[in-house]
């Protein structure tokens, strides 16, 4: 009988963990969904915004210490999955228990972001415009006043997480020790070799999965994302060391 996994899931800029949510009628049960809600946003509306990475990072840490016990991964897309390396970082750093993989989605690898993405644009207009190039909002919340402000407040709030992010530090840190897969989108903006830099990230098995799609390839194509998530979580059985670039 296959041991149980947590799957800590970390939410995009601008999401609530509700996200992932659905995911548990899909997976197998082996599969203990934890979907990991930031403050401010979902059941922590009453919370104040966290807008610094480490800081958020190190609230993840506190918060999950639970969670992040016996057999355990951690996903995340766009900022979930550079708020997952960075708290695969922090544990690593602090020679805690480490995830037996980590799975990104949807974000170029840490040394290959760009810089100056987050600088400005932050008025309501530019944020709305930039949710829908994303295509992963869905439409009743344009329409609604209060959903629109929450959004744009989480969105913005967000930004200034990803934009406090240090890059150097990664730089200079040691490879993983853990499995890393990540996917990403054949019509994202994300370019092949910013998704290909996640291997120098580990010292274990890297694959790359792609599909068709922008940035939410995940809700397009579910059933077969879900699919390949599952095939790359970490068995007692079988793991996987294969690779897989190519778009």
């Amino acid at each position: 009988m296959q041991a149980p996994l947590s799957l800590l899931c970390l939410p995009c800029a601008g999401a609530s963990a509700a996200m992932y949510l659905r995911w548990r009628r899909f997976l197998p049960p082996w599969v203990r969904i934890v979907p990991v809600e930031l403050p401010g946003r979902g059941a922590r509306m009453g919370e104040a915004f966290v807008e610094d990475f480490d800081a958020m990072v190190a609230r993840i840490c506190a918060e999950q210490a639970d969670a992040m016990r016996g057999d355990f991964a951690i996903f995340g897309h766009s900022m979930g999955a550079l708020l997952a390396q960075g708290v695969a970082r922090r544990l690593q750093a602090s020679r805690r228990p480490m995830p037996r993989a980590l799975l990104v989605s949807g974000c170029a690898a840490p040394t290959r972001r760009d810089p100056e993405r987050f600088d400005g644009g932050e008025d309501d207009a530019s944020l709305i415009a930039e949710l829908r190039k994303q295509g992963g909002t869905p439409e009743e919340v344009f329409t609604s006043d209060e959903l629109m402000r929450i959004t744009l407040d989480t969105l913005r709030a967000d930004r200034r997480v990803c934009r406090s992010h240090d890059a150097h530090a990664t730089f200079d840190a040691p490879p993983l020790p853990l499995s890393l897969h990540a996917f990403a989108g054949r019509q994202d903006d994300i370019e092949v070799p910013a998704m290909a830099a996640w291997a120098k990230e580990t010292a274990g098995a890297f694959t790359l999965d792609w599909f068709d799609g922008g940035h939410f390839f995940l809700r397009q194509h579910e059933t077969e994302f879900l699919a390949a998530l599952t095939r790359h979580l970490p068995t007692q059985t079988h793991p996987h060391s294969h690779q897989r670039v190519d778009p």
